[in-house]
Formats: C-alpha cells, structure tokens, sequence
C-alpha cells in the first residue's frame, strides 16, 4: 500500500522526517526523565489533575510499555513504545490486534509501509488528544489515521490539505484523494485544477502523479488552459514516466510512457501556429498523424482523426457588480497617476481572473491600466494592459496573466491605476455586500485608494472571478 501512496520517495527518512524524529525523541526523552522521576515519587499521578494529563505522560514512554512497535521501511526504522489499552481505545483496529479473536501475543510489531514521524502524530493524538501536523507529513499521516480507522484524526488531515490546497501541489493532491476515497477533497483539487490549469499543469508536481490521474486531467472538459500548455505538460509528465521506468527519454520513450493518453491531447484544437512550432516538430507525434492534422487544418475534406478535434469548454467567467448604477460628470474623473482601490472578501474560495472597469463617457478611447491585487498588502498578482472602450456605460474586462486563488474570511484590496481619456464613468449607490451565486462578497473601504474611489461609488465595479 505504501508503494502505491507514496511511488516517488525513496526508502530513507527525509530531512524533514529526521526532525521530526528527533522531536519526538525529544518528547520520549522528557516523558523517560518523567517516569524517572515519577519512581522516586509514591503518587506520580498526583501530579497530573485531569485523566488526559497522565496518559500524555505515557505518550512515547518506556513505562509500563507492554508492547513495541518497529516503524518505518528498512534503513529508516524507530522502536516506538506502546501500551495496550490506550491504543485499543483510540482505535478499533489496535482493539482487534490486541483483544480480538485473532490476536497475537507480540511483543514487538514491524510496520514498513508507515513513516515514524506519521504513526508519532497518530498515537499524539491517541494518547494526548492533540493533532500536530505539518506539509512535509500530513498525507502519511491521514494514510496511517486511515490504516488504524482513527476518524477524526483522518478527518483532520483532510481539513489541513484542503487549507493549504494550491495550484502547485493540487495534481498531487488529486491522486492522493482518489487513493484515500476523499471525495470533498478530489472536489477541492479539481476545482484549483481547473481555474488555474496552465499553474497546475506547469507545476512540478504534476510530473509525480501517476498514469490514471493523467489521463482524469487530460480528458477534464473544464480544464481553463491553452491546449499546448497541455501537450507540453504531458511531455514533461512522460519525461518524468520515463525516468520512473529507468528508460532513456527518448522521443520514442516518451510516447510509449504516454500510450493512448496521447489521443486525449485535444491538438487539432491547438492555434495552427502553435501546432506548427510546437507539437508538430516536436517528434512525437508519427509523421502520419502530423500529416493528417495540417489537412484537418486547411483541407475542405477533412481527414479523421483519433485525436478529439473538439475545444475544451474552459470555466465560464462570473461577474460580481458592485454598484447599482453609473455616471458621469462634466467636470471629469480625474487619474493623474493615481490609485482607485477596494477591499473585498468571500465566504466561499473563489479565484480572481481580472477586473470590469469602466471607459470614456464621451466616445471610443484606449485605456492603459496597472491591475493589482494583494493579500495584507503582499502583491499577490499585478499586470500592466491595455483596453478599448467604446463610450458605453459598460464595463470592459481586463485580466491577470493567471487567476489568483481567494482565500474565505480574508479581505484582499484590489487596485488599478488608470491613464486615458478623463472623462469616464464612475459607479454610485456601491453596496457593501453582493451575492453571486453561492459565492458572497462584502466590500470595504482600502487605505490604498488615493483617487476617490470607495465603496459607495467610484472604480473597479466588476470583480471578474471563477467559483
């Protein structure tokens, strides 16, 4: 099981599994000079006014151990104490190994598939009530909670993984949560895969998933990614492949690590100038297939293809608008340089794609804009673009380079800094909370905005997001 879960690590404790061994050596240590200590005491217990106190006493402790557990693949074992009944009340796979009808009598239990740093966390929690997690641990965690049925421990892990869930680590964490049958999780990932897809795809991790989480991507519908960032992703994932089975990465290698998932490439669908300069002359594909793709390109009688030469449906923009109307003066909206901003948060995680701004109230005119958005005034993502406006009151969009992903419960301050035509429209009557769909926002006003804009009227009205 540990080599499906865990295909990449090698059978040696990592840097970060070293310290968090000596951690708890270090807590074995303290709890030994306890027990120590607790000999020259009659009333050791005394000590300790709650039940939880005196079992976290026993927590990696010789005393009164009445069994040994040898934790970790060879040449990165540790001897772990345990005592009986404490595990068999934490959980009802110890309760069968120790009490069951099937049990044996060991003194000392091997478990190769469980890194020791992870099986100290589950038996923390067993004996002290506490979880202490950490990034470089929490998925072997959640497999040991899983292996040893210890619910809310696993329940936990999942929370944890959700939190700290990214555009770099979601391929991974995708492959992981189908393993473990997660599927609030499997959700979560899928849907930063598909607002920030180009980021996932490009992403170091998504070079470790494994062959079926591949293809679940590659055939994704909703995937927001030019189709070459998904060619060259899986090339990349194939040069990993090829390493993985010791074979040289040949261009050959390559799409025999890549079989049929090839065909799930939706490349017909890819810019003709991208195909040209790209998949194309990249080796791969058989001289055949690049033949018949360019006559499927030009060609009136189109040649069939085993290729899908229909385009991804991509994510669907939503619009939160955050006044109820606009207008414009004769005395202008004045820029000079300086900055309209506005604070905004969510309850749910949504991922900004850009801003709706508004344009010239007095004819067709270009826009330059600084785009900004930042969390406790860290930039999180800033672009400078250019945008035509016709002379409507409507709102024109303009976009980062990726969508940023929004946390719920933090407030973020967006910002444009604005260069055109000054007579503008401006939006009035602002409301400082919008429901867009399931997503809700609430708006404040941002110490950043030098240029008058503030939550009941002003600049930015549309927050351009995917949910």
């Amino acid at each position: 099981m540990a080599a499906e879960l865990f295909p990449t690590k090698k059978l040696v404790p990592s840097a970060s599994s070293t310290t968090s061994i000596q951690q708890y050596q270090q807590q074995n240590l303290t709890n030994n000079n306890t027990a120590a200590a607790a000999h020259g005491c009659c009333n050791w217990q005394g000590l300790y006014p709650t039940i939880r106190e005196r079992n976290s006493v026993m927590f990696n402790n010789e005393m009164m151990a009445d069994v040994h557990f040898v934790v970790g693949p060879p040449g990165g074992t540790q001897r772990v104490p345990g005592h009986k009944y404490v595990l068999a009340v934490g959980s009802s796979v110890f309760h069968a190994m120790f009490y069951g009808e099937l049990a044996e009598d060991q003194d000392e239990i091997r478990i190769p598939d469980v890194e020791p740093p992870s099986f100290l966390a589950m038996l923390k929690y067993i004996y002290c009530d506490e979880i202490d997690l950490c990034a470089d641990t929490v998925l072997a965690t959640l497999y040991a909670a899983k292996k040893y049925i210890v619910p809310h421990l696993a329940r936990a892990c999942v929370n944890f993984l959700e939190t700290s869930l990214s555009a770099k680590n979601a391929c991974v964490l995708l492959s992981q949560s189908c393993l473990f049958e997660e599927p609030d999780l499997t959700q979560r990932c899928w849907e930063v895969i598909d607002a920030q897809a180009e980021l996932a795809l490009r992403s170091e991790g998504f070079c470790d998933i494994d062959a079926q989480t591949l293809e679940s991507i590659l055939r994704r519908e909703t995937l927001n990614a030019k189709e070459m960032v998904v060619f060259e992703a899986a090339l990349s994932w194939a040069e990993a492949e090829c390493q993985r089975r010791e074979l040289p990465p040949s261009i050959e290698n390559k799409r025999l690590a890549l079989g049929k998932a090839i065909y799930l490439i939706r490349v017909p669908t890819m810019a003709l100038e991208d195909f040209a300069n790209g998949a194309a002359q990249s080796g791969v594909l058989t001289l055949t297939e690049t033949n018949d793709i360019f006559l499927w390109y030009t060609a009136a009688n189109k040649p069939e293809l085993l290729f899908c030469t229909k385009p991804r449906k991509g994510l669907s923009p939503q619009r939160c608008h955050r006044f109820q109307s606009c207008a414009y003066r004769s005395n202008q909206w004045r820029y000079r340089g300086r900055c309209d901003s506005i604070q905004f948060a969510v309850d749910k995680r949504v991922f900004i794609a850009g801003f709706g701004l508004y344009g010239s109230s007095c004819g067709s005119a270009e826009y330059s804009a600084k785009i900004e958005l930042k969390r406790q005034g860290v930039p999180m993502a800033q672009r400078i673009i250019k945008y035509f406006s016709d002379g409507s009151s409507s709102t024109f969009p303009v976009w980062f380079e990726y969508p940023v992903q929004i946390e719920p419960d933090t407030f973020y301050t967006a910002s444009v800094v604005l260069d055109g035509n000054e007579l503008s429209y401006f939006g009035q009557e602002g409301m400082t909370e919008v429901q867009c769909g399931k997503v809700t926002f609430q708006f404040q006003c941002s110490s950043d905005s030098t240029n008058g804009t503030g939550v009941q009227g002003g600049q930015i009205p549309e927050l351009v997001f995917y949910a």
